[in-house]
């Protein structure tokens, strides 16, 4: 069936190189009908029947050599205007993809240009349309080249409303800008931003001749009544990428470009970013500022994206760049109705909105805020309810300090960054991996690793980083976890070749796990080199995997470390079941600095003693799925669980080869 389809598709591709574009269009507008082949279905019967009503474009296909992009079927059913202007999809030269320049002008009146630019994954895109690689034709008419593109959305010139016959159809982006209330755009004010360019004498930036991006905020974003006041000439420079077309489609997610406003005292980048409900943002990022432009992320959604003008394209955002003006809880409540926090602001508000009132009342606060896809998870939803849990799991998102990106890296230059939250006693541990745009922000919070998603949203008194998923509540295994937290690798690596993680996904089964973390690992190596060497040997397996048993318990329920404590006031110690014999342990509340000597407070933590040692907890309660999780500084581990001295120990394959051979031997024996 498979072949019998590229076959019809190869003959339907021969047959077309000896027709002009009109009869390719005839014939496969008439083709489209049957479901038989694909390609076919692409053709579009509306463009066709525009086409051929249109003498101008019929006169082109005609006489003339010719670039066309058609847009599918699907283009026209997705396309809201009732008119779609065919000539705008014409350009009276013909072009290869390979031979597209970075733009051609189009047939339709006043010559609008049709932008081409490509993204990372080498498609190429003609405005805001993707051209679809393998549906081009090239044909030959009279001698005229004719050259046709499909591609997967209708064209949308800038067009002007009736009864201004006056207003050029093909205005740069300052005539737009002058004239907005004159052309089809919703009826989206831009009267603010305009008045604000005229007084800075910036209009020379928007009819710069070439290629730009222009981002121009619209007046429902000046709301606040000092706001516009606040917009001088770098910040109009901050809304221009110069040099650069950028239409959503092609778009790199969160890829900076220089703006305007890129100098030796002042740092601007603008980039763009896409969530998955469809809804595109920009954003600015002061990395350089200055006494009137502070450093920070500014957010803004596109309104009305892809405004085509003869310099380049316009969007229109919700709100200005590089402005800062409003507190973390103002933000918050930006967002309340269809932002990027829309759930955060309602979980916060249907907790009785105590919440907002305590973080309007703190002088420096940053916000890890949970983007609203990271409020879809089934195990949200069952802990929604109680407000109790749900107060400490919001509180668990704040920290009363202004930590932006740069102060988390400095904090993590020695160790896991560890920043103390609202929440009693619970802290955040911060992870940055890799440099400038490629780095990437992780924090984990109540069991929960999340990925900072959007960092430095800067507001007056603070920051606000959106990450992946909401902090407090488990969503993974033990296994997940020590798979995913950079904190416990060593000890995930070590279960994994001694096949002990096997069990660790077991959703049957309740655990407490005493993990070390990968500094408890390295403190061994000073203590007991050999040993410690030995620790991560295949051939060592059998001791890693006994000596990882004696961390975890199994039992019906799994013991906090609150739990831990009262048994050891009442009993004196606690005898935990592990896989092959029982932990003995006391635990004890204890003050003081209990993590690395980096840490810059006190607290109250908790510490084991085992076996005459004590081994402080670092990251006590990590709650997961099937169990808890007491990240520990070193581990359970004496030299002698490791013999190294002359080949005290053989190593699991030696044993195995040498039991092998003495069966043999005796076999060998009892047969004679």
């Amino acid at each position: 069936m498979l072949k019998a389809l590229l076959l019809a598709l190869l003959c339907a591709a021969s047959a077309a190189a000896a027709a002009d574009l009109a009869d390719k269009l005839r014939d496969d507008s008439e083709l489209s009908q049957s479901t038989a082949n694909s390609l076919r279905r692409l053709m579009p019967v509306r463009f066709y029947s525009l086409l051929e009503s249109n003498p101008i474009a019929n006169s082109t296909l005609s006489l003339r050599s010719c670039t066309i992009f058609v847009p599918t079927n699907e283009a026209f059913q997705r396309y809201k205007s009732k008119t779609a202007h065919v000539l705008y999809h014409i350009s009276t030269e013909a072009f290869t993809q390979k031979r597209l320049p970075s733009y051609v002008s189009s047939d339709m009146d006043g010559n609008p240009p049709l932008y081409i630019t490509k993204n990372s994954n080498g498609d190429i895109f003609v405005n805001n349309a993707r051209i679809i690689p393998s549906l081009s034709v090239e044909t030959n008419n009279n001698g005229k080249r004719q050259i046709m593109h499909i591609i997967d959305e209708v064209l949308e010139p800038l067009t002007v409303k009736p009864g201004h016959s006056d207003v050029s159809n093909n205005p740069d982006a300052l005539n737009f800008l002058k004239s907005a209330e004159e052309f089809n755009v919703d009826n989206i004010g831009v009267r603010t931003y305009r008045s604000q360019v005229t007084l800075g004498k910036k209009e020379s930036v928007f009819e710069a001749a070439g290629q730009h991006t222009f981002l121009v905020p619209v007046d429902e974003g000046f709301k606040l009544s000092a706001r516009s006041s606040l917009v001088d000439a770098k910040v109009i420079d901050g809304h221009v990428i110069p040099n650069t077309v950028i239409f959503t489609a092609a778009a790199q997610h969160d890829d900076p470009k220089t703006s305007a406003a890129f100098e030796d005292l002042l740092k601007v980048t603008v980039s763009f970013f896409k969530q998955k409900n469809g809804k595109m943002y920009v954003k600015s990022n002061t990395i350089v500022g200055d006494a009137k432009h502070r450093e920070g992320v500014v957010l803004a959604e596109i309104v009305k994206a892809n405004i085509p003008v003869r310099n380049g394209v316009v969007h229109l955002i919700h709100r200005p760049l590089m402005i800062i003006d409003t507190t973390v809880t103002q933000f918050l409540q930006e967002n309340a109705e269809n932002g990027a926090l829309r759930k955060f602001y309602e979980v916060i508000m249907d907790n009785g909105g105590a919440v907002l009132d305590d973080i309007n009342n703190l002088s420096e606060v940053t916000i890890l805020a949970p983007s609203n896809e990271a409020w879809n998870s089934s195990n949200i939803n069952n802990i929604l309810r109680d407000r109790n849990k749900m107060r400490q799991i919001l509180n668990m998102h704040i920290i009363k300090d202004r930590l932006n990106v740069e102060k988390i890296r400095q904090k993590n230059a020695n160790l896991i960054a560890q920043v103390p939250t609202v929440n009693n006693n619970t802290f955040l541990y911060f992870n940055v991996r890799g440099e400038g745009s490629d780095a990437v922000i992780t924090v984990e919070g109540g069991g929960v690793n999340a990925t900072v998603i959007q960092a430095d949203v800067a507001q007056t008194n603070g920051f606000v980083h959106i990450i992946d998923h909401v902090l407090g509540v488990p969503y993974t295994t033990l296994l997940g976890k020590l798979e995913s937290d950079p904190m416990m690798s060593d000890t995930y690596k070590m279960g994994q070749f001694s096949h002990f993680n096997d069990q660790l996904n077991n959703t049957q089964r309740r655990f407490t796990y005493f993990v070390p973390r990968d500094k408890g690992w390295q403190k061994t190596e000073l203590d007991y080199p050999s040993a410690h060497k030995k620790l991560f040997m295949q051939d060592f397996a059998y001791h890693s995997k006994s000596i990882l048993e004696r961390h975890l318990a199994i039992s019906d329920t799994p013991f906090t470390m609150k739990d831990l404590v009262k048994i050891s006031q009442e009993s004196g110690s606690v005898i935990l079941p592990t896989f092959r014999d029982s932990l003995n342990i006391r635990v004890e509340e204890e003050a003081g600095h209990l993590h690395d000597e980096y840490a810059s407070h006190e607290w109250t933590g908790y510490v084991i003693i085992w076996n005459y040692k004590k081994i402080n907890v670092y990251r006590p309660d990590v709650e997961c799925t099937n169990g808890i999780i007491h990240v520990i500084d070193y581990p359970l581990l004496e030299e002698k669980d490791v013999v190294v001295a002359g080949g005290s120990y053989l190593p699991e394959s030696s044993i195995c080869i040498i039991l092998g051979n003495l069966i043999m031997i005796t076999v060998a024996k009892f047969l004679n």
